[in-house]
């Protein structure tokens, strides 16, 4: 009778966790990452009801932002200044390139703040640290999709008719969404060691937003230093946009010169912040 006793219970196995070091420099460990895919849902949800909570105008904000700047830029740049936009009316040619700014640059400045909003969290509970800059660069998908129903209407009103080139708007959307959270990446892992860096980061931003080409077409730059400036990753993915709503002539080498960008900025963060995760609870 005992030794049944003991066969059963060493044939109940309790499950365990063996935590090991990493191996190499830097180990991503993706697959934590999809075992807590509900959390970054849930957080991501929150983020999207607390950006319209107690608002007055409500989701109206998503469309109000993107047509005040550009009826700024079409006063003083389209008019005063007088800016080629290669043919297209300037009130559309601005707004074509201000939504997957306005999606960068929220993408960008809620990421790099996003582990010192979330510092009770990230020191009471384990989870993989990569859904909080994630889950934090969702929620402007949404202010997106608000902000594309607006452009729908202004390419029926300027008639402009849509192409097959539509299909491969996805893909720009999705290099606006990396090349905000490759740098964000950085600057989130950056800014718990370095609180000064949230100063840098509107300023960076504004910055980045005159050395992309939304107020002003590309063509403007010459030629010689069109290679240089095509390291900028949003000038890819802005020109994408265009060329693929508007359409135009044929997307040059710009675009896969910032794709190429997106990527290695896109891996050199994921690296740096599954280096410094470790020490995100401590230092906080």
């Amino acid at each position: 009778m005992s030794d049944q006793i003991a066969k059963l219970d060493s044939s109940k196995t309790s499950p365990s966790l063996v935590i090991q070091p990493q191996r190499g420099w830097v180990a991503l460990e993706l697959k934590d990452l999809w075992r807590y895919r509900d959390l970054l849902l849930i957080l991501t949800w929150r983020d999207i009801k607390v950006r319209y909570a107690q608002t007055f105008l409500g989701a109206a904000w998503a469309v109000l932002q993107p047509l005040l700047t550009m009826a700024i830029f079409s006063l003083i740049f389209g008019k005063f200044a007088k800016l080629p936009s290669d043919g297209i009316p300037y009130p559309l040619f601005t707004f074509t390139a201000l939504l997957p700014w306005q999606l960068f640059a929220f993408a960008l400045t809620n990421a790099s703040n996003s582990l010192i909003n979330s510092e009770k969290l990230i020191s009471k509970v384990y989870f993989p640290r990569l859904v909080i800059p994630i889950s934090s660069v969702l929620p402007g998908l949404a202010d997106f999709a608000i902000s594309f129903i607006a452009l729908i209407g202004m390419l029926i009103y300027y008639e402009v008719p849509l192409s097959a080139r539509l299909l491969s708007l996805p893909v720009f959307l999705i290099l606006a969404i990396l090349s905000a959270l490759a740098v964000g990446l950085w600057f989130s892992a950056l800014n718990v060691e370095y609180r000064d860096i949230r100063y840098v980061v509107p300023f960076l931003t504004l910055f980045w937003q005159y050395a992309t080409p939304i107020a002003y077409a590309s063509s403007l730059i010459p030629e010689k230093w069109r290679l240089l400036y095509s390291l900028n990753p949003m000038t890819g993915v802005v020109e994408g946009f265009r060329w693929a709503l508007l359409g135009g002539a044929d997307l040059n080498k710009t675009v896969l010169v910032s794709a190429l960008i997106i990527i290695l900025l896109f891996l050199s963060g994921m690296a740096y912040f599954k280096r410094m995760e470790s020490t995100f609870a401590d230092v906080i």
